[in-house]
């Protein structure tokens, strides 16, 4: 018997325990497995470990973990816990474990210039990505994420992304059309329509692997001006499988008992849920996608319709690191995990944004209206450069998006070594000790919150959670103390160092494109007027929705803009 074989047989039998168990069973276990796990925690941190001050422990299972994954806003909460008990404390998790939380730029620098060596994922993400996706770039550390992420740079490059541009307009132009047949089917003047799906669709067909041959022939002349797509026709009425799966994660609620458990026994992931059941047809369904674009695409470059020299889209960088010759060589199976994870990419996390945008730009309606004035003054669409360079308010819009609502709110790492985190300014243990920096031992976690950091009173100032783009066009807007966040634009949005995301300027782009034919074409507002209240649903991603509404919907009245 292999090793495989072995351990399907070990996770089925885990499996046949599990359904067979009894409440009693379940808690009898989880009572064992936390008394362990707690002398293991206490024996780790009498080590080398500073011992933090934090919040106390509202759970004997699960710490402060449940209470902040149920929090309206988490990032809020860290944010009162370093004013209380400084820019690094201690958050009480699942089982008797801890995490250290930093809320300070100078750490935050430092802890990002040794991710993927000395902070790593823990084992649960780890576990997560390669049983969804594989072994693809979020899911491999060290050597072979340095070695994936140069292989990917290329289709990311300002170059590739120049050439892309224009199908993100198409995308955009064909929204337009079909919410005008929406406005004209109403009263001719407006339509309620429910925007979240929309973005998501959007986001759907404008990522792409530019490649001839994977579109249907009426769109070949459109989207060979970028180069060649495939059309999941997510904007066309077609109804797709990719689609499909995606759009039901809106009506799944994850379990966050298992969840939280998972994290530190990540073997629980393997037990059956009915949102596992959905990551799974999500696996099957992106598998076989992306072997039809794998297949295809090598057909067409060994007969000589496209150039695989010059090649520089996603799938074409992917099918050069296969060959023998290539300087930095994928497997066959990275190469179909890679495409997987940004087919997922590209739909979850910039359709969040953008429909952050609208409901922004709906409850802000002089922003709205000073947005659309820089619009059309400037006319015609804006270039490749244009849109980096020449509209400053846009730019300012779509920044402000991304600092108030990141799509992913927090990391969480595990320090591989031992390690001393530098503070900016000192912080009191437990024990009453004043210390500059804070000493961790191998397998300590450490986390920090992008919404704190990005929306932290001070860090960016009195104002640092109200909407407000101008922030990003006056002299001193952005403070001296948020310019010391060493990320994109001083934002945690993308992350930093290594891992920092390889898709950000494809997003940003992406972002601006649908932006500046939405708002120049149509005027957003509350469908129940400005009062109307707003919570968090959960697709893959946390989403925007109205309070009362199904799964993450987010229905605005769109009008015409009559100039």
């Amino acid at each position: 018997m292999n090793t495989s074989t072995a351990f399907v047989r070990a996770i089925d039998k885990l499996q046949e325990v599990i359904r067979s168990a009894t409440p009693i069973d379940v808690a009898t276990g989880i009572a064992i497995l936390w008394a362990l796990r707690m002398s293991f925690c206490v024996a780790r941190n009498t080590l080398k470990t500073t011992r933090l001050r934090g919040p106390p422990r509202t759970s004997l299972i699960f710490g402060y973990s449940m209470d902040l994954l149920r929090a309206k806003d988490a990032g809020s909460v860290y944010e009162e816990w370093a004013k209380e008990y400084g820019v690094a404390y201690e958050v009480p998790t699942t089982l008797g474990g801890n995490k250290i939380m930093l809320c300070d730029p100078k750490a935050i620098a430092h802890f990002y210039s040794k991710e993927t060596w000395t902070y790593v994922h823990i084992k649960f993400d780890l576990l997560f990505t390669r049983q969804n996706f594989g072994k693809a770039l979020l899911g491999v550390q060290g050597e072979d994420h340095k070695r994936q992420r140069k292989s990917l740079s290329p289709a990311f490059s300002q170059a590739a992304i120049r050439k892309l541009y224009p199908v993100f307009y198409n995308s955009a132009y064909k929204a337009k059309a079909i919410w005008e047949s929406l406005i004209d089917a109403n009263d001719g003047h407006s339509a309620v329509i429910e925007v979240q799906n929309w973005m998501n669709h959007i986001s759907c067909d404008e990522f792409i692997f530019c490649h001839p041959g994977l579109i249907a022939p009426s769109r070949l002349d459109t989207i060979g001006l970028a180069g060649f797509s495939h059309d999941f026709g997510s904007l066309d009425g077609k109804p797709t499988r990719v689609v499909k799966i995606f759009d039901t994660f809106a009506m799944s609620a994850p379990n966050l008992f298992l969840f939280l458990l998972s994290q530190v026994f990540p073997l629980l992931l393997y037990v059956p849920t009915a949102r596992g059941d959905l990551f799974s047809d999500m696996n099957e369904t992106l598998a076989d996608v992306s072997r039809k674009f794998l297949d295809r695409s090598k057909e067409e470059r060994d007969a000589g319709i496209i150039d695989g020299k010059d090649d520089k889209s996603i799938i074409g960088v992917l099918i050069k690191a296969k060959d023998a010759g290539a300087d930095v060589q994928l497997s066959i199976e990275e190469i179909l995990a890679q495409m997987k994870l940004l087919i997922t990419a590209g739909y979850e996390t910039i359709s969040v944004s953008m429909t952050w945008a609208l409901l922004e730009l709906a409850r802000n309606p002089d922003i709205q209206t000073k947005l659309r004035a820089e619009l059309l003054a400037f006319g015609s669409d804006p270039t490749y450069d244009q849109l980096n360079n020449n509209l400053p308010y846009l730019d300012a819009v779509i920044h402000e998006t991304l600092r108030l609502h990141p799509p992913v709110q927090e990391f969480l790492r595990e320090a591989a070594d031992d390690d001393v985190i530098p503070l900016s300014e000192p912080v009191r243990t437990k024990s009453g000790r004043v210390v500059n920096s804070v000493s961790v031992t191998r397998g300590t976690r450490i986390g920090i919150s992008v919404a704190c950091i990005n929306r932290s009173t001070d860090i960016w100032g009195a104002d640092a959670k109200v909407f407000r783009p101008e922030r990003w066009l006056e002299e001193g807007g952005v403070p001296k103390k948020a310019q010391e966040v060493q990320g994109y634009r001083h934002l945690l949005t993308f992350v930093d160092g290594p891992r920092t995301c390889i898709g950000r300027g494809f997003a940003v782009i992406e972002f601006k494109t649908v932006m500046a034919v939405l708002v120049k074409e149509f005027v957003f507002e509350m469908r129940d007027g400005p009062d109307t209240q707003i919570e968090m649903g959960i697709g893959l991603l946390p989403r925007p929705r109205v309070v009362g509404e199904d799964g993450t919907k987010l229905p605005l009245r769109v009008r015409r803009y009559g100039g």
